[in-house]
């Protein structure tokens, strides 16, 4: 008997099509087992990886961990096992950046299993006392201002994760150029989230996107969220309140931060082929625009995300905000930028409540970004 164990994180949206996949997958796999486990969504995106290799077959994991991938070999590549007409169809059936932020050194260390970028909110019966969703800053803070006449607010989910994917949406980083977020670009976009958190929840400093989106459809307070990572288990209820989701306003090219999920598989596996089998059988179309998305799943796959009948299952979240992700900006995969991104985060979260300054801010971040660049020299 064959054996397979795989890492999730810890959300429905994630854990929900791995565990519905395990039934069919080994039905017509005879003599095969898998087991998923689960972490938490800050292990997910900002924990180490290397050790959990040492257990598991399959990890799903956030991208920016490629480049230490890349760099170790800790992971198959998957360009052994896919001919040159699968590679191709998987490129097309992208959403966004999502296949091309799997790949470092000419090698594909992941494929794309999930797709999310940062998106807006609101609830729906809400909002529409106040007009139509916001399109631009000046109408995110003007609808603000009307909700807090009714004792009502946005909210601005800004642990310091989101804090700082915050910042990387709306400094436009430039990876190779003098600094990384131009200090103009930082001081103009903590003035606007300093503006955003003002009419915010008071909680939202607690928040990231799940307990924001936790509070909005079990209280009646929170009319909009102009930027949180998209889950579209929220659009999808059926009883209750529920949300509807938007793009970003953000000039109509600009897009938002990259988010989503890859699933790799460990180079300790000893059962490769089995895990390699698997995981394409789960990043397929036809699961994904199927069982994946029934069973609380955001796929990854294009084809998916402009199907019809998911985006009637879903309240059109993905029709939705298909312009934004299509546009969205990538991370750097360098190895190194984990470690970057997890100091610089207190920083940014530091910043919009005005506890240090957006020069300091910027500062910090440039410099710090310029040590990920030297690999000879620490980033802590």
């Amino acid at each position: 008997m064959r054996r397979l164990r795989g890492l999730a994180w810890d959300h429905r949206r994630c854990w929900g099509p791995l565990d519905a996949s395990v039934a069919p997958f080994c039905a017509s796999n005879p003599g095969l087992e898998i087991e998923w486990d689960r972490r938490s969504l800050y292990e997910f995106g900002e924990g180490a990886l290397g050790p959990v290799l040492d257990t598991y077959d399959l990890v799903v994991f956030d991208h920016p961990f490629i480049g230490d991938i890349a760099k170790d070999a800790l992971m198959v590549p998957f360009d052994a096992y896919l001919s040159v007409e699968q590679i191709r169809f998987f490129e097309r059936d992208s959403v966004g950046a999502s296949w091309r932020s799997y790949e470092k050194n000419g090698r594909q260390w992941a494929l794309p299993i999930d797709a999310a970028c940062q998106v807006a909110s609101y609830r729906p019966d809400l909002l529409e006392r106040y007009g139509s969703v916001p399109r631009t800053h000046d109408e995110v803070v003007e609808l603000g201002r009307r909700a807090r006449k009714d004792d009502k607010w946005l909210g601005l989910p800004s642990v310091p994760t989101d804090a700082m994917c915050m910042l990387l949406t709306l400094g436009h980083p430039q990876e190779d150029g003098e600094q990384f977020i131009a200090r103009e670009a930082i001081e103009q976009a903590v003035g606007q989230l300093r503006e955003l958190a003002a009419l915010s929840h008071p909680n939202s400093g607690k928040w990231n996107p799940i307990r924001c989106y936790d509070h909005m459809i079990a209280h009646d307070d929170v009319v909009y969220v102009p930027f949180a990572f998209g889950y579209v288990n929220y659009a999808a209820k059926n009883d209750g309140p529920y949300l509807r989701f938007s793009d970003v306003p953000t000039p109509h090219s600009a897009g938002a931060l990259l988010g989503g999920a890859g699933i790799g598989v460990s180079a300790q596996s000893k059962n490769k082929q089995a895990a390699i089998d698997y995981a394409l059988f789960l990043c397929s179309p036809e699961y994904q625009r199927g069982d994946y998305v029934k069973a609380g799943g955001q796929p990854g796959s294009r084809a998916a995300w402009m199907d019809a009948g998911v985006n009637n299952l879903s309240g059109d979240f993905f029709s939705s905000t298909l312009r934004t992700i299509a546009s969205s900006y990538l991370r750097p995969t360098h190895p190194g930028f984990i470690a970057f991104f997890r100091e610089c985060a207190p920083h940014a979260a530091a910043a919009i409540t005005g506890d240090i300054s957006a020069a300091e801010l910027a500062d910090h971040v440039n410099r710090l970004y310029r040590e990920t660049r030297q690999p000879e020299r620490s980033v802590a």
